[in-house]
């Protein structure tokens, strides 16, 4: 009986310690799945996308180098929607407010270069609720610009924006001591007055990059585009005024353009995704790099928005 018994707990705690290791085995494939998917390593397309399809790209926020909206995620983007052969028009979809114009104008070259290399798969800009100034230059290049009612459209313009200290300086008694090597090393900086020179330099700078803006608006949207003088005043207005003043083409939503324009229901997303680790390798080389900037090289810079 005895020697039952003791065999008995023997068995249970075999049984106790099996069933503990199989669920810590468990927990720790959990956990690997997890740090997978988070490493970007699962979750990722398998290329097996409906016979026939509308191919989505999206650019959402600022456009801006390093940023979801950047030209070298946006273009990637673009170039796998254009390559694959099931694709039947590819739509846009545009929630921006703008950005950098350096940017904005590689989107604008890249889509230029797609349709040229595919002239069989069309490309449709959808907007959301904002595409303005470089947004709208990344817009222009599209075959057709479909808008809400209640979108806003435009704002092509060019600003470079700061602040100046000198007034509150004065007052606080703080006086500004900047050594430069090169005159304008110290350009519009905000704690010292404002050259005039330098600020007519400025304005002629941000007028030359805003007359490339008006030029790539006028080959996108060609006849289409009325000659209204407020066009190009940096004005913004809402969808059915930008169609309007030939700004954009027609109503429609993302769901609409795929059924009802490229007549491919089935919508496959191309946009790139960053994973976690990704994108706190970013945010630390971007704060980095920002650091370096401000102590050493001067900061700031003209912008489409």
């Amino acid at each position: 009986m005895l020697e039952r018994v003791a065999l008995a707990a023997v068995d249970e705690q075999r049984r106790g310690r099996r069933w503990g290791i199989f669920f810590k085995l468990l927990g720790f494939a959990y956990l690997f799945a997890i740090l997978f998917i988070a490493l970007g390593w699962l979750g990722k397309r398998d290329g097996t996308f409906p016979a026939k399809h509308t191919a989505l790209v999206e650019i959402r926020g600022v456009i801006a180098a390093g940023q979801a909206a950047s030209a070298d995620a946006i273009n990637s983007g673009l170039q796998e929607a254009f390559k694959d052969k099931k694709t039947q028009g590819v739509i846009l979809r545009i929630n921006s407010p703008g950005g950098s114009p350096v940017q904005a104008g590689q989107i604008n070259d890249e889509i230029r270069r797609l349709r040229a290399l595919h002239p069989e798969t069309p490309l449709y800009v959808v907007v959301e609720d904002v595409c303005a100034s470089g947004g709208y230059y990344v817009a222009a290049a599209a075959d057709k610009i479909f808008v809400n009612p209640s979108s806003i459209i435009g704002s092509i313009g060019v600003l470079m924006d700061g602040f100046g200290f000198t007034g509150a300086m004065d007052k606080l008694g703080v006086e500004r001591r900047l050594l430069t090597a090169g005159e304008n090393k110290g350009f519009l900086d905000p704690f010292s007055p404002i050259q005039p020179e330098q600020h007519e330099y400025a304005r002629q700078m941000l007028g030359s990059i805003h007359e490339q803006f008006i030029k790539v608006v006028r080959e996108g949207r060609g006849d289409r585009l009325k000659d209204a003088p407020e066009t190009f005043s940096g004005l913004m207005w809402t969808g059915l005024k930008s169609i309007e003043l030939g700004l954009a083409d027609a109503v429609g939503g993302v769901e609409y353009v795929a059924r009802e324009i490229i007549k491919a229901e089935d919508i496959v997303d191309f946009t790139p995704r960053e994973n976690i680790a990704e994108r706190v390798a970013k945010r630390f080389g971007a704060a980095f790099a920002d650091s370096i900037l401000r102590i050493g090289l001067g900061y700031g810079g003209p912008n489409v928005r």
